[in-house]
């Protein structure tokens, strides 16, 4: 089974216009530092597929797109549309989209 790869733009295209869920799974600590806009974080070792009830599209994201590429295929394998975003966090941050802390300031990918 193939997982879907999209790059940062495409990604904020789904999130955008199709209601896409991005999903975070990096540790507590990295998201702590900085994530996307709108993300939910699960951890990766805490995902489980059945609390995913949703005909929207999912974008699984890490820092790098390894730990996110295995988020995507447990989830494709369960019969969800999730696409893996490749280069993570620190794509999505080398194109100047925005990553924040809890709090609303400004983060950063660790």
């Amino acid at each position: 089974m193939n997982v879907l790869e999209i790059d940062p733009t495409g990604a904020m295209e789904l999130v955008n216009n199709a209601g896409a869920v991005l999903l975070d799974v990096r540790e507590d600590d990295e998201w702590s530092a900085g994530h996307a806009p709108g993300a939910i974080h699960v951890r990766l070792g805490d995902l489980d597929a059945r609390t995913f009830e949703t005909a929207a599209p999912i974008v699984a994201v890490c820092r790098s797109g390894n730990r996110s590429g295995s988020a995507a295929t447990k989830l494709t394998a369960a019969g969800l549309t999730v696409y893996n975003l490749v280069g993570g966090m620190g794509a999505w941050q080398r194109i100047g989209q925005p990553v924040i802390r809890d709090n609303g300031a400004p983060g950063t990918v660790i």
